[in-house]
């Protein structure tokens, strides 16, 4: 089922030629009513005036007004017949049903979802969605409720994404829920298109508005969090201590300032280390006598 554009007539026109007929229509009606009884009967000027009535009155159920960014879906006794996108009073076959379908961007946040990441651990997960009817008759004939049918893909298709990435990036070159938000939207955002294609419905953006570990892990996973911190943080430390060192034994060799054995530069390095690495001010011993 794909959308079908057809015409529509100007409404306005339409309306002032059914006021006019519906005046005439009065007019013949009451003059037959008035010929009847003054003895004079005219029977073909009140079916005149009864019929012009009639087409008057179904005249004016073809007459519908579509807004901008809206369009009317037409059928006839069950059958599409096409959709007009035509804005203000516009008129059709008084016959057709019409359905009206906005076509304005819509957003919506879906509710947090309770969902295991890749690793298995449950976190909490909720996006923002922004989507736009493009195909009125699928969003009306391919699919029984289409905005309902969105909300119910989406939190289908968030629980799909969840579950391919881990919380935390545990490797280099990983993806990860918390540090590749660009990726995972871009994921997302193929993921909703998939599903809602058949609805008639465009997905312009989806983006993760909420992000946690579940209330039961979330103590255990920051502390998580704060251990690994620490270990990146001493890591780099002691990365930079050692070159300090290098470059301290290199300089000290190269100016020829002291010559050091192997065990006095084991007990130099041992002391650098002690002093770059430490978490406090050292408060080293001064050796007033002899080098040893």
């Amino acid at each position: 089922m794909k959308e079908n554009p057809i015409r529509s007539l100007p409404g306005i026109p339409f309306l002032l030629a059914v006021l006019v007929i519906s005046v005439f229509a009065g007019w013949l009606f009451i003059q037959g009513v008035n010929a009847t009884k003054s003895g004079n009967p005219a029977p073909l000027m009140i079916v005149a005036g009864v019929l012009l009535g009639l087409v008057a009155f179904l005249s004016l159920i073809g007459l519908y007004t579509v807004q901008p960014n809206q369009a009317a879906v037409l059928s006839l006794f069950g059958k599409y017949v096409g959709t007009v996108k035509d804005n203000g009073l516009r008129w059709n076959n008084p016959f057709y049903a019409k359905k009206k379908v906005s076509q304005r961007v819509r957003n919506f946040e879906s509710g947090k979802l309770k969902v295991n990441e890749l690793d298995g651990s449950p976190i909490e997960i909720a996006a923002v969605i922004v989507w736009q009817v493009v195909d009125s008759a699928e969003a009306v004939y391919n699919v029984d409720d289409y905005e309902s049918f969105v909300h119910i893909q989406s939190e289908s298709a968030l629980r799909t994404m969840a579950t391919s990435y881990p919380y935390d990036q545990h490797e280099e070159g990983q993806l990860a829920l918390r540090s590749h938000a660009t990726e995972v939207s871009k994921h997302l955002l193929d993921e909703l298109q998939e599903r809602l294609a058949d609805a008639g419905v465009q997905v312009l953006d989806a983006r993760i508005s909420h992000l946690a570990y579940a209330p039961e892990i979330a103590q255990a996973m920051l502390q998580r969090q704060q251990a690994n911190a620490v270990i990146a943080a001493r890591t780099r430390i002691v990365a930079g201590a050692v070159g300090m060192v290098e470059m301290a034994l290199h300089e000290l060799q190269k100016n020829g300032v002291v010559q050091l054995d192997e065990e006095r530069k084991a007990t130099m390095v041992s002391n650098l280390l002690v002093v770059l690495c430490s978490e406090r001010g050292t408060q080293p011993i001064v050796n007033a006598g002899t080098l040893y």
